[in-house]
């Protein structure tokens, strides 16, 4: 155990906390929950520059740091849409889960044929990850604050995130087709 794999596990740990903050009933509660999920986000960021600059990269780290990403940012997607249970909410998350699976199943493939280095994460893969951050954070805090409309920015947010989502799939796919077609 090293410390950016200890960094994923408590990514994985504040799940359940970011989910109990997230349904209690009391006022700052959705304040406490994004925050909650702000120190998740941060552990990513965290565990792979420690991972690089530390000298700790491992199997486990490599395994690890994809399933708590996709974890952590699945729950938040499904409780911010069970709590706005609205088609124009549904859309984007729909996209952005269904992307994550076809995108990881892509890049396991990939691996296996020893050309996974073509679907490596590219710039619009972080600008799509910054997004998805910046909005899953403003749908938590949900309230106004200095009248604005802080719910409203977040989920406009994830359209952007979504865009970003569909782009750097195609970009993925389209790197990977000549594999995914030949015989």
């Amino acid at each position: 155990m090293n410390i950016p794999n200890a960094l994923s596990l408590l990514r994985i740990g504040l799940i359940p906390c970011f989910v109990v903050l997230f349904y209690l009933p009391w006022k700052w509660t959705n304040l406490a929950a994004a925050a909650v999920f702000i120190l998740a986000a941060i552990t990513d960021w965290l565990d792979g520059y420690l991972a690089r600059r530390l000298g700790q990269i491992s199997k486990l780290g490599a395994f690890l740091d994809p399933v708590a990403d996709k974890l952590l940012v699945a729950v938040v997607l499904i409780v911010l849409l069970q709590a706005d249970p609205k088609v124009w909410l549904a859309l984007p998350i729909a996209v952005i889960l269904g992307r994550e699976i076809a995108i990881s199943a892509l890049r396991e493939w990939m691996a296996e044929l020893g050309a996974r280095e073509r679907v490596a994460v590219s710039f619009i893969g972080k600008f799509k990850t910054g997004c998805q951050m910046t909005a899953l954070i403003l749908m938590i805090v949900r309230d106004s604050y200095f009248n604005l409309p802080i719910y409203s920015l977040g989920v406009c947010t994830l359209y952007l995130a979504m865009g970003a989502t569909l782009w750097s799939m195609y970009r993925y796919l389209v790197a990977a087709w000549p594999d995914l077609t030949s015989q």
